[in-house]
């Protein structure tokens, strides 16, 4: 029996980790112009996509030598590695993305806002959990008209530890005062994915360009529960409601 549906933000309701993607990459080369290529480091963002920021920045710094520039740029923010040099470079474009509710909205994926609709109107609790911080979060629920549909909504700031750890699964169920075994999430990341397994939950893996490949790389991970095309995403769902089989 599925007690309660929980949803991922970042890639999973929204493009966001496209966007995302293309702000590492306009950051990298900011600090990179003559050497660096904006469609090298969205490649490259596909292996650390879901993981928290400090290791994508260190990641993508590392693969494309970056840290020298960013070291140059340390006391222009105030910060003390070269890493968040990276970052705060990243979040003024990353921001002024978020800024423009159109763009949000442009890049929603409509079959997983149909299903938390869908969720929704069974009564079932619904909640969220990503790895956005507060104020991101709030951003893009808001531009996309999702105020007031989550029963619980819990962010990167509500946890000591990001995903892959399955703290924010855990605080869910918590919250919602069901068992984590009789949750079933929606997740589009490995790290996501993950996070929820670990924390006993049911898990469907809607894919991205960005993620799937390693979803279907993962061992564990039955390849019926992955989602490439997006209409099967009610299909899949439903099955593994029917079925009882946990991952």
């Amino acid at each position: 029996m599925i007690a309660a549906m929980i949803f991922d933000l970042d890639g999973t309701l929204v493009q966001t980790e496209r966007l995302k993607a293309i702000s590492y990459a306009q950051a990298a080369v900011a600090l990179r112009p003559e050497d660096v290529r904006q469609e090298d480091v969205i490649e490259a963002f596909k292996a650390v996509v879901g993981l928290p920021r400090r290791q994508v920045a260190q990641a993508l710094l590392q693969q494309f030598d970056l840290e020298a520039a960013a070291r140059r740029r340390m006391a222009e923010f105030g910060v003390s590695s070269p890493w968040q040099a990276y970052v705060q470079i990243r979040l003024r474009i990353y921001e002024q993305m978020l800024a423009d509710p159109e763009i949000l909205r442009q890049n929603q994926w409509p079959h997983t806002r149909a299903l938390l609709e869908a969720t929704r109107r069974t009564g079932t609790p619904v909640a969220l959990a990503t790895m956005s911080h507060c104020e991101q979060a709030a951003q893009v629920i808001a531009a996309l008209q999702l105020q007031g549909e989550f029963d619980f909504v819990a962010t990167r700031d509500d946890v000591h530890h990001g995903k892959p750890d399955p703290e924010i699964y855990l605080l869910v169920a918590a919250e919602l005062k069901v068992a984590p075994q009789s949750c079933l999430v929606v997740e589009d990341s490995p790290a996501g994915v993950e996070a929820a397994t670990r924390a006993g939950m049911r898990v469907v893996a809607v894919s991205t360009p960005f993620t799937r490949e390693r979803l279907h790389a993962l061992p564990w991970l039955p390849a019926q529960n992955i989602v490439d095309e997006p209409a099967q995403l009610p299909a899949v769902v439903a099955h593994l409601i029917a079925s009882g089989v946990q991952q």
